[in-house]
């Protein structure tokens, strides 16, 4: 059996932090639908976590900075003291290229986001989402224990955003599903149907020549799905595929 599997296209899932964050419960802090998950040693009650503010606009940055200096589950730090267990606050009246550029860079750092916006229309969602913000909370509603609430969620690995803007996002995330990922066979996971399988062959153990029996293919082309699946998703061989897959629920 000889047929020939073009390459899939490097398109990479959407990033579902906020995504995940439209289905939390929210808490007292109704304005940015937040609740914060804390760890069961207790470590998110106790830790001073982190937390740098940037903002082009320094009024703004002030407002913000001097809400958190006294908060003692928050410790500030400067910009050039970063690692990648802070917690990043960028404050933005709208979503522009200019912001985009600043979440990017600190995403790269290995930071995790909160953007808080003056605007949060569909571009800012959209913008957030793809940027990797895991907390968007609207310039008027943050206050100072708001803030703070929102910072220990994502700090913790949750996400939080306003509740009534959670319907927006998800259907915007369904309608890239449908125009663009299902278009090319592949689901919201980022595998197509067919990477799904053969993931939980390998899963069970299943050596190439049993999985090319099972799925109808050759072991050839088998191979090359493996090998498109690893190069697209950053995984170094099958067993780090596995894990990965089950890490994250894709199998």
């Amino acid at each position: 059996m000889s047929e020939h599997i073009a390459p899939q296209p490097d398109v990479a899932p959407p990033a579902l932090a906020l995504v995940a964050a439209a289905g939390a419960p929210t808490g007292h802090h109704h304005s940015t639908g937040a609740t914060l998950r804390r760890s069961t040693d207790g470590a998110a009650k106790t830790r001073s976590i982190p937390t740098c503010v940037h903002g082009e606009d320094q009024i703004s940055k002030a407002g913000v900075v001097s809400q958190l200096r006294a908060q003692p589950d928050v410790k500030l730090v400067a910009e050039d003291g970063l690692s990648d267990a802070t917690v990043v606050v960028v404050v933005a009246d709208r979503v522009d290229e200019s912001t985009v550029q600043v979440l990017h860079r600190f995403r790269r750092r290995g930071c995790r986001l909160v953007l808080v916006a003056t605007v949060v229309d569909d571009l800012t969602l959209m913008a957030a989402a793809e940027a990797g913000v895991e907390g968007l909370v609207r310039r008027a509603d943050a206050t100072a224990d708001g803030l703070v609430t929102v910072i220990q969620r994502v700090w913790a690995g949750d996400g939080a955003i306003p509740p009534d803007v959670a319907g927006r996002l998800l259907q915007h995330v369904g309608r890239l599903q449908r125009q663009v990922l299902s278009s090319e066979g592949i689901l919201c996971t980022g595998l197509t149907a067919r990477e799904t399988e053969l993931l939980k062959l390998v899963a069970d153990g299943d050596d190439t020549a049993e999985i090319a029996t099972k799925l109808c293919y050759s072991q050839r082309t088998i191979k090359n799905i493996l090998s498109t699946l690893m190069m697209r998703m950053h995984l170094r061989n099958r067993t780090h595929a596995v894990a990965y897959a089950l890490r994250e629920g894709l199998i």
